[in-house]
Order: C-alpha cells, then structure tokens, then sequence
C-alpha cells in the first residue's frame, strides 16, 4: 500500500493481519518540506511488522538537494535499515524527466549506501514520458500506477516492472508484485 500526503492509518496491526505487507510513506517533497504526521507513520508501520519505507515527491530542479533532503530525513527513522521497503521516487510532477531521476538516483545511493531504489509513476507516464532504459539498472525496481483492477497485470511490460498499483480502493491503494519479482526484490 502506499500513503500519500497526510493519509493516515489508524491501526497498522489491523492493516498487517489484513496482509498487508510492505508501505511506501509520502514523507519529503521538493527541497525542504516533511510531512510530520508521515513520520510516526512510518514507525508505527514498522513496529506492526509491515515492511515500510519512504516516498519522495519530486519537484523540477534542485535534485541533488531533494535527494539530500530525503536522504537526512529518512536516515533517523530508519528507512534505509535493512528490511526497509526500498526508497521510493514519485515522479508525477511537471518538470521531471529521465535526467532529473537518473541524478536522483545516483545522489541518493551516494548518500544512504544503499543501492536498491524504486520509481513511482502512471501508466501514461511510463508509456509516453520516461525512457528507463536510460538510468534503470539492476537495482532499479519500477512501479507502476493503473487502476485497471488486475493485480500485478498493469497492461506494460518492462524488465524492471516490479510492483503494480491495481486498486484506488482499501483504502490507500492496493499494490500487487510483477511476477518475477518478490518481496525480496523491493526491500533493502
């Protein structure tokens, strides 16, 4: 599942037993602002057992200086600890493209020591906007937003397609693996 800005969960236990079992938390945006409410989420997340990490809403320019932003507000709550849903990359602002992810990614690998990333956007996205074979490597998973209602069967193919946002619904979104990935293929 994954929360956006200012999406709450009230009871993590519940959502775990209802088999949720990794969450993508929206908790920096742009070049300074962190979502408060995103951070105890996260922790709230983890000690249910739910296999959380944050999101990053990109904003055009300055990346270098997002991905430190998101780098620093992440290292204290622990989201680049191994178990972590990997660190994610939304990037359906205007004004992002291939350039801006690949310097995203390379800085915030830079900075955390992890190399497993994920990158957030829509089908629309995928098939007209971004090229991933410019910047994913193996340790790039992409995930993908249709709300076409067949779990892990977005309707796009690409290598790295390793996670599929089915469903607006239960609430928060439900998010369904591409097979062949696992839950091992998206968490540090």
């Amino acid at each position: 599942m994954d929360l956006s800005l200012h999406e709450t969960v009230d009871d993590w236990a519940a959502m775990r037993a209802r088999s949720v079992r990794f969450a993508s938390i929206t908790v920096t945006e742009s070049l300074n602002w962190t979502d408060d409410t995103a951070v105890r989420q996260l922790g709230d997340a983890l000690r249910a057992g739910v296999h959380a990490g944050i999101r990053h809403y990109a904003r055009a320019g300055a990346v270098q200086d997002q991905a430190r932003h998101f780098v620093r507000t992440g290292m204290p709550l622990g989201a680049f600890a191994p178990g972590a849903l990997a660190p994610t990359l939304d990037v359906g602002a205007d004004g992002i493209d291939d350039r801006f992810i690949k310097a995203w990614i390379k800085a915030v690998r830079s900075a955390s020591g992890v190399r497993r990333v994920l990158v957030y956007a829509t089908y629309e996205d995928w098939l007209h906007r971004f090229r991933p074979d410019k910047w994913a490597d193996s340790e790039v998973v992409l995930w993908l937003v249709r709300h076409n209602g067949i779990p892990g069967r977005p309707g796009w193919f690409h290598s790295r397609l390793g996670l599929h946002q089915h469903s607006a619904g239960r609430p928060h979104g439900a998010d369904a693996l591409v097979y062949p990935f696992t839950l091992a293929d998206v968490l540090l």
